[in-house]
């Protein structure tokens, strides 16, 4: 009978790592996704193509929420990996705002439609990558929590790094926009559209920031 439990018990912990593991998998899609919609609003604007990346953001956002009422769920109605359940809760809620901030900046987007001048393409071009960057590094950072603790220190600088980074492209795009001949208003809406995105590696940093202490706490 004990060994019958320890089975059952080792099967829900396999189930669980699967579904971590998927919603991490969905995470890094995303990213990839997100990087390729705001290539094609900026080479073409608000088309179809857009459109279809922003539908694939938002599904995966929803499956992604689906993968973490469930990995909940198996925390806690079966009690696995009790010392450690809070600090993998607190990171996948946190990881998944990231999916929030794909989809929400993707919406506002095909809503507002801003009307960005070629001269900007290539700085929003480069702090869209730095921040999907930053996202794949926590990524393999959140994977390495589960599988190599001692890996995810390294991970995480790579995202401080892409994180600082990206905070210079974005001022330097402000800057060069407020610098412009634009009418005010319209300086603003792009201005938006900068911080929109810089906010990605900006939480991305947050998260790792927390996951560097669940990684010192699973070692002392």
């Amino acid at each position: 009978m004990e060994l019958t439990k320890i089975i059952s018990l080792f099967g829900r912990t396999r189930a669980l790592e699967g579904e971590i593991d998927e919603f991490l998998d969905k995470l890094s899609e995303s990213s990839q996704v997100f990087k390729a919609a705001i290539k094609t609003y900026l080479k073409d604007g608000c088309t179809a193509e857009f459109e279809q990346r922003l539908h694939d953001v938002n599904r995966m956002e929803s499956e992604a929420d689906k993968l973490r009422r469930d990995i909940e769920t198996k925390l806690y109605a079966h009690t696995l990996i009790p010392e450690s359940r809070g600090d993998v809760l607190g990171l996948i809620e946190t990881l998944d705002h990231l999916l929030n901030l794909f989809e929400g900046s993707l919406w506002a987007f095909s809503i507002e439609r801003p009307d960005i001048p070629e001269e900007f393409h290539t700085d929003y071009e480069t702090l869209t990558e730095l921040a999907v960057q930053s996202v794949e590094s926590l990524v393999l950072a959140s994977r390495a929590f589960f599988r190599d603790i001692e890996a995810v220190g390294d991970h995480n600088h790579k995202v401080m790094l892409y994180e600082k980074e990206a905070d210079k492209i974005g001022t330097k795009l402000k800057k060069a926009i407020f610098a412009s001949d634009l009418d005010l208003s319209r300086k603003s809406h792009l201005r938006n559209f900068v911080e929109q995105i810089d906010d990605v590696p900006d939480w991305a940093e947050d998260v790792a920031d927390r996951l560097a202490i669940y990684s010192i706490k699973r070692t002392v």
